[in-house]
């Protein structure tokens, strides 16, 4: 183990907690080759865990977007023989050839994609410290369906290297992110749930209703295709320096109210984290084959007294979609996770001064995708001095149904409801 003398923060992000349900190290990062100035997004996983019979697997993939000619490449594997490779006296995870190592702020990486030919060899050295998504709300636990996880990560980090392609080496510099998870994750076993997943799904509705606007938002949107387990998550760097991670879970909501939260650091030392959050989704895809949504664009305003950041979010290349068939559950396709390379722009208002903001992020999706598809349920008000109008619109493609049903309050009242057959 690390010597617990150094920062404990440290100290937990490096340590490996096998054995644990499931953890995993993650790399995600932007950067641009010198020789020909073109952009690239990568992020690579090294995931280990056991199974309900307590059978240990590890897994490795890699993803690579070539941005500006709208290319993707990816790599998995897995082996359900041995956990990852790892030292008791220093931080140094391996799977096969692919390997992190090193001690905070400096690390080293090497990530092969064997179907492509090409390795990614990495420095990444941290401006920022490390930190725990609701430390200060539930000591560190997240809750993941009936189970809980800790949710480490390093938002700021300068990373140089070279991408090697077919044989051809080009050297690069850039931005990174780095987060360690790790957890006892269940989705819908109740012989996961207990005292500490309750207490953690306790405070954090706690923290939620003493931060959230009392004001009712004019629309909101309720659908199936966000159902939990699941969440959206967002890193972003922007050219002053600051930088963000978002997490939104998932609770069926499609715009209005967060359940999440929001985390900004200007320096890398100290965090600021927004729990009472609005979101929008103005651009969605959609996936015919799953009958499934994810969002390309997002809207965020969130608020902290007197502090606003108002963020938009827009795609910018070719969105990679890792989808999971599911084993031996009935009425469900599987899993899948959505990575989107975007540029960011937004405000943030101190109460006093405002400063403008624009830089990259990346967004991705997690989510559960059943048979029953996409069904929303939408309810929307309007006041004003002449009329109040409340709308309700039912879109079912379950049931091939399109219900909207709308009144409008005036001089002369008005109810219009409209049926169509999808």
């Amino acid at each position: 183990m690390l010597d617990k003398s150094i920062d404990n923060n440290i100290y937990e992000f490096e340590k490996e907690n096998f054995p644990c349900k499931k953890e995993w190290w993650c790399l995600e990062g932007f950067f641009k080759t010198y020789e020909d100035n073109k952009k690239w997004c990568f992020k690579s996983t090294l995931f280990q865990g056991f199974d309900k019979d307590k059978k240990i697997w590890k897994t490795y993939e890699i993803s690579i977007i070539d941005i500006d000619r709208n290319k993707i490449y990816n790599y998995d594997s897995i082996d359900d023989s041995s956990k990852l490779y790892s030292l008791k006296d220093s931080f140094n995870i391996k799977y096969d050839k692919s390997f992190l190592k090193g001690a905070y702020p400096n690390y080293k990486m090497s990530f092969f994609d064997l179907n492509n030919n090409i390795n990614l060899n990495l420095e990444y050295n941290s401006l920022s410290s490390p930190y725990w998504v609701a430390k200060k709300i539930t000591g560190g636990l997240l809750p993941w369906g009936l189970g809980f996880l800790n949710y480490g990560f390093i938002p700021k980090n300068k990373i140089k290297g070279n991408i090697i392609i077919n044989n051809k080496k080009l050297p690069f510099k850039g931005e990174g992110y780095f987060e360690h998870i790790w957890g006892n994750f269940s989705y819908l076993s109740l012989s996961s749930l207990n005292r500490k997943t309750i207490s953690t799904y306790v405070r954090l509705l706690g923290n939620w209703l003493r931060n959230i606007d009392n004001k009712i938002p004019n629309k909101m949107i309720l659908s199936t295709n966000n159902r939990p387990p699941g969440y959206d998550w967002l890193w972003a760097v922007f050219d002053n320096g600051w930088s963000i991670f978002f997490g939104n879970m998932m609770f069926f909501i499609m715009e209005g109210f967060g359940t999440g939260i929001l985390i900004l650091t200007k320096d890398g030392k100290k965090y600021y984290e927004f729990s009472n959050f609005r979101f929008t989704y103005n651009k969605k895809k959609y996936l015919e084959k799953y009958d499934f949504y994810y969002p390309t664009e997002l809207k965020i305003n969130a608020k902290k007294g007197n502090v606003k950041l108002k963020l938009k979010i827009k795609s910018i290349s070719s969105c990679f979609e890792d989808f999971t068939k599911a084993e031996d559950q009935k009425n469900m396709y599987g899993f899948i996770i959505t990575e989107v390379p975007c540029k960011v722009e937004g405000v943030y208002f101190d109460g006093v001064n405002e400063t403008k903001l624009i830089g990259f992020s990346k967004m991705e999706s997690h989510r559960l995708l059943k048979t029953n598809g996409f069904n929303s349920l939408e309810f929307a008000y309007e006041l004003s001095k002449r009329r109040i109008k409340f709308l309700t619109s039912l879109h079912s493609h379950y049931f091939r149904k399109k219900i909207d049903i709308c009144l409008n309050i005036s001089r002369r009242p008005k109810l219009n409801t409209n049926f169509k057959r999808l």
